[in-house]
């Protein structure tokens, strides 16, 4: 590939990229201190006819049903069961929505929260990677761009004579950097 058809690929896979990228930046950088978007909540009550059990399967199956009550998709993730010692829950994140199904003091009642994200705080849970299968997909194809684009621009850079000890010592500056920081977190 000669160095046109190297910048153009270069170019235009950048340009792709764009949207994505500052999404995943602007999320990225802003995670860092603390900002993560909001939910508004809805919580049910549901009656049992026996207690529930710590098991994922039973959990996920009852979360299910009153979803489907609700007329409320599932969230996007996997269903997760967190145990804290006797105390347990349903853990059910994906981008548009959490849900926690937990048991109550009282043993023939559960408590369903169902969490609808705001406009960013959806944007943070598929930077979280808790979106459906397309979002991974095209996340995938993000990351592996970014590769192409680190790869291609140092091609170009080094290819340049009057760059080629710069590029050089740079990424020398820019490794030394990143195990700093790395130590020092």
């Amino acid at each position: 590939m000669n160095r046109m058809q190297l910048m153009k690929v270069h170019a235009l896979l950048a340009a792709f990229i764009f949207p994505v990228a500052i999404m995943f930046m602007v999320t990225g950088a802003f995670y860092t201190w603390g900002i993560k978007g909001s939910y508004t909540s809805d919580v049910y009550e549901i009656p049992l006819s026996k207690p529930i059990q710590s098991d994922v399967g039973e959990l996920t199956n009852l979360a299910k049903i009153e979803l489907e009550k609700l007329a409320t998709s599932f969230p996007e993730g996997q269903p997760k069961l967190k145990v804290y010692g006797s105390y347990f829950l349903l853990d059910w994140s994906g981008s548009s929505k959490d849900v926690t199904l937990e048991p109550t003091d009282n043993e023939l009642v559960a408590k369903l929260t169902v969490k609808h994200t705001s406009w960013y705080r959806n944007l943070v849970q598929l930077h979280k990677a808790k979106g459906g299968t397309a979002f991974k997909v095209y996340a995938a194809v993000f990351a592996a761009s970014i590769v192409a684009l680190i790869i291609s621009g140092f091609i170009m850079a080094w290819q340049t004579p009057k760059l080629k000890r710069f590029t050089l010592l740079t990424s020398l500056v820019g490794l030394s950097s990143f195990a700093v920081f790395v130590f020092l977190s």
